[in-house]
């Protein structure tokens, strides 16, 4: 089976959990995939296709991130006669961003992360959660599969976008254990908290927390990390604003950290509770959306709308530390790329099966 992967709309840097899904899984499927495949990139991001054949699109000089740089991609793609004679080769295309860009007149299948622009209107601009809905959504209906990284996604995208059940393939992400492994290093007073100041990963509430644990524990630190974090204006004492990090560098405050605290309000999934375990991290995070199902038993959960839930449960999981370091090893090993990259290749099979024989089958 010939197999694109379309990375039109990677904005390095830019896109979270999903571009490190993206860059996983082409390398998972390099190394280990079944199929031959082709990788759709931007001129500058040309790195994220790692070992495939990659297709290069040049973008147009106008937009360079969000939904307004969408259609000057798809004038660019349009505008690519190597883009174009390559679709023509394809069996399936596989839309991983979720944008249905390149256009192709093939089967596809889509990866949906997450449904937040319906559970969470209010998080989104008019303008963006338009555009998802557009996107998005119709990205999902029109495609043979549907690849989600939860069974919480998966019941929301039956119930809010009504897809047959058929078509929608449960492949959780997984940790780069090269990367994030436990080490030597001695754990410090910090807590630990990466993430972009997006409205949902709730930092207000995380800050009051700290303020009730410094309190009592005054020594505590909190270390922040993300681009953006000057949106959250003057923070409290003992918080520091690390801002961008390098993978090697997060990998060592994971190490490092007394514990991680993850009080997201929403993730389709949420890689780094994950990757704080495969570093033998103690793990404190939300009771909400799909944070519970990645973490099973080997996490402390609070409710991530009270301030003093959030600090109780860090407490909690710190007076827990030996034992969440063994529970953590432990689940964060279940998730490899290994078998993210068969579950692809047998939901690329699913999909092109039932779009021949006019009905999704199922894996």
């Amino acid at each position: 089976m010939r197999v694109g992967i379309s990375l039109l709309t990677l904005s390095p840097a830019d896109s979270g959990g999903s571009e490190v899904y993206a860059r996983g899984l082409v390398r998972a499927l390099a190394a280990e995939g079944s199929h031959e495949y082709a990788v759709f990139v931007p001129t500058r991001s040309q790195d994220a296709a790692d070992g495939l054949p990659a297709v290069a699109v040049r973008e147009l000089p106008v937009a360079r991130r969000g939904p307004p740089r969408i259609p000057a991609l798809a004038l660019a793609a349009l505008g690519s006669r190597s883009l174009r004679a390559r679709l023509r080769t394809l069996d399936l295309l596989h839309y991983a961003l979720t944008v249905p860009l390149p256009r192709a007149p093939v089967p596809t299948a889509v990866t949906l992360h997450d449904l937040q622009h319906r559970d969470l209107p209010s998080f989104f601009g008019r303008g963006r959660r338009a555009f998802r809905r557009l996107a998005y959504d119709r990205a999902a209906r029109e495609a043979a599969a549907v690849i989600v990284p939860t069974a919480f996604v998966r019941a929301r995208a039956l119930d809010l976008l009504g897809l047959d059940p058929a078509r929608v393939h449960i492949v959780p992400l997984a940790v780069d254990r090269a990367l994030f492994r436990p080490g030597e290093e001695q754990r410090e007073p910090f807590l630990l908290y990466p993430a972009r100041p997006w409205p949902h990963k709730n930092h207000a509430r995380l800050l009051a927390a700290f303020t009730l644990l410094r309190r009592e524990h005054p020594e505590l630190r909190l270390v922040l990390t993300g681009v953006g974090l000057e949106r959250l204006g003057p923070l409290p004492e003992g918080v520091e604003r690390r801002g961008a990090v390098s993978p090697d560098e997060l990998a060592s405050l994971y190490r490092r950290a007394a514990c991680l605290v993850f009080p997201s309000l929403y993730e389709g999934f949420g890689l780094p509770p994950l990757e704080a375990m495969a570093c033998g991290c103690p793990v404190a995070a939300a009771n909400t959306a799909a944070i519970p199902e990645v973490c099973g038993d080997a996490a402390v959960l609070f409710d991530p709308n009270d301030p003093a839930a959030i600090a109780a449960g860090v407490l909690e999981a710190v007076g827990r530390a030996s034992e969440l370091h063994e529970r953590g090893l432990a689940r964060a090993a279940r998730f490899t790329w290994s078998a993210a990259a068969r579950s692809h290749d047998a939901a690329y099979e699913s999909a092109l099966s039932g779009a021949r024989a006019g009905t999704p089958t199922t894996t």
